[in-house]
C-alpha cells in the first residue's frame, strides 16, 4: 500500500518591499497548486433523490415480501413460471450474465468519449461501489433468511433475484449520472435492467415475484448511496468543514499489479 502525505504551511518571513510582491505571489501559486491537488471537486451536495421517487422501487420491494406469505401472489409466479415453459421450453442462455453491467460500461464509455456525467470519475466510481455494497448486504442476507427454492430446483436462493437487482442498480447509476442531461438515458439503462429481470425468469433461475423485489431493492440501493455519499465525502475527504484549510484526500492507486491507497493532507 501507498502511503504520500502532503503538508503545506503557510510563510512566515517575508522579503523586502521590492521583492514581497513577487515573493508573495508565488507562494499563492504553491498554496493554490496544493489546493488543487488535494481538494476534488466538490459535485455532490445535491444528490438525493425526491421522495416520491422512492415509492415505485419500495412498491416493488413490498410485492416481493409479501410473495412468501401471501398465496394469492406466490400464485402468480406458479402462473408465469408455467406459461414461460408452454410457450418457450427449453429456452436458455447467458446473456443476462453480461446484460446487467450494460449501464455502467454505458456511464464510462460515455466519460471516455467526452460525454460527461454529473461527477467525476472518483466521486462517480466510489458512489457505484457503495451502491453495489448496500444492494449485497442487503440481497445476500435476504436469500441465506428466507431459503426460497429456485424454479430450476438448483439451489435455495432464489429470493430476490441478484442478477436483476444487479442490472437496476446499474440503471438507476446510469439515471443519476445522465438524467439531467436526457432522459433518454435512464431509459437506456433501465431497458437493460428489464431486459436482464425477464431473461432471468425464462432462463428458469427465478420467480416473477423474485426480479420485483430484485429490481426494487437495486434501485433502493443506489438511491441510498446518492442520498449517504454527500454526507460521507464532506465528512471524511473535507474534515466536515468546507472552509477550512485542512484538506485530506484518499486515491485508489494501481502500481506494479499491486492496489493500494495514496492519502494526501494539507494543513
Amino acid at each position: 500500500m501507498l502511503l504520500a502525505v502532503a503538508c503545506s504551511l503557510p510563510a512566515y518571513a517575508q522579503v523586502k518591499d521590492t521583492l514581497q510582491t513577487g515573493a508573495v505571489k508565488t507562494d499563492s501559486l504553491k498554496k493554490d497548486s496544493a489546493r488543487n491537488i488535494l481538494t476534488l471537486p466538490d459535485t455532490v451536495k445535491h444528490l438525493q433523490s425526491k421522495i416520491p421517487s422512492y415509492i415505485p422501487p419500495a412498491a416493488f420491494v413490498a410485492y416481493g415480501l409479501l410473495s412468501l406469505k401471501v398465496k394469492f401472489i406466490r400464485n402468480i409466479d406458479y402462473d408465469v413460471r408455467n406459461d414461460m415453459i408452454k410457450d418457450h421450453p427449453g429456452f436458455h442462455t447467458s446473456v443476462d450474465n453480461y446484460l446487467q453491467y450494460a449501464p455502467i460500461i454505458s456511464v464510462y464509455g460515455l466519460n471516455a468519449v467526452g460525454v460527461h456525467g454529473k461527477n467525476t470519475f472518483i466521486d462517480r466510481t466510489i458512489l457505484l461501489a457503495l451502491s453495489e455494497a448496500i444492494f449485497a448486504g442487503t440481497t445476500f442476507g435476504l436469500k441465506r433468511v428466507t431459503h426460497r427454492m429456485r424454479p430450476d430446483g438448483s439451489n435455495n436462493l432464489s429470493f430476490p433475484s441478484g442478477h436483476t437487482g444487479n442490472a437496476f442498480v446499474s440503471a438507476e447509476f446510469m439515471a443519476q449520472e445522465y438524467g439531467d442531461r436526457s432522459p433518454i438515458y435512464g431509459g437506456v439503462g433501465y431497458a437493460f435492467a428489464t431486459t436482464t429481470a425477464i431473461l432471468r425468469v425464462y432462463n428458469n433461475k427465478h420467480w416473477f415475484s423474485d426480479i420485483i423485489a430484485g429490481a426494487g431493492f437495486g434501485i433502493l440501493s443506489t438511491k441510498a448511496a446518492y442520498y449517504l455519499y454527500p454526507l460521507i465525502r464532506n465528512s471524511v475527504f473535507r474534515g466536515g468543514n468546507e472552509k477550512s484549510n485542512n484538506n485530506t484526500l484518499v486515491l485508489p492507486t494501481y502500481q506494479e499489479g499491486r492496489f493500494g491507497l495514496t492519502f494526501a493532507k494539507s494543513f
